[in-house]
């Protein structure tokens, strides 16, 4: 029933923005009464606290299971979307999730190629901020650069060699 909870607020987050989503909409989608919603997590900031760590367990449960790309991929763009959303709704997102997974992850994986760890954090905001860049941003790249044929599994392919690029010491 939470993961229900959570992953109807999520929902409603990425559509609308947390700002937006009231917590009668949430448990509406969720098919639980509100008081619930209150009794289990109190604020909505709270709730949405909650949402985004439970999208970053989420997605790292995936990643550890070797679940399809698209899986993955898709799970991946709705953690993005919430967390852009929220901090687009003034949300202190930094102070709100606890546990960061996927940038540990990504930061494991670039760390050797670096002599120092600041310049693998650095390479790591990079390519962190490059596909946060592309979740906002990407209708109006598509048209502003002239990329609207371009798939989205072309897209996703060409972030993925960008990230590379950008991890590499220079």
């Amino acid at each position: 029933m939470i993961a229900a909870i959570l992953d109807s607020a999520a929902e409603m987050f990425a559509e609308r923005g947390p700002a937006a989503a009231s917590i009668r909409d949430i448990a509406a989608r969720a098919r639980v009464n509100h008081g619930l919603l209150f009794r289990h997590f109190g604020t909505k900031e709270q709730l949405v606290a909650a949402v985004l760590n439970h999208q970053a367990a989420q997605l790292v449960q995936l990643m550890d299971a070797n679940a399809p790309l698209t899986e993955v991929a898709t799970a991946g763009t709705r953690q993005l979307r919430v967390l852009t959303r929220a901090l687009l709704d003034g949300y202190p997102v930094a102070e709100l999730q606890t546990s960061f997974p996927a940038a540990e992850r990504l930061l494991d994986e670039i760390r050797p190629q670096y002599d120092n760890e600041d310049a693998a954090r650095l390479a790591t905001a990079h390519a962190i901020a490059l596909l946060l860049g592309w979740q906002l941003f990407e209708p109006f790249l598509r048209t502003a650069i002239g990329l609207q044929d371009l798939s989205k599994e072309q897209l996703r392919r060409s972030l993925f060699v960008e990230m590379l690029t950008l991890a590499r010491p220079h």
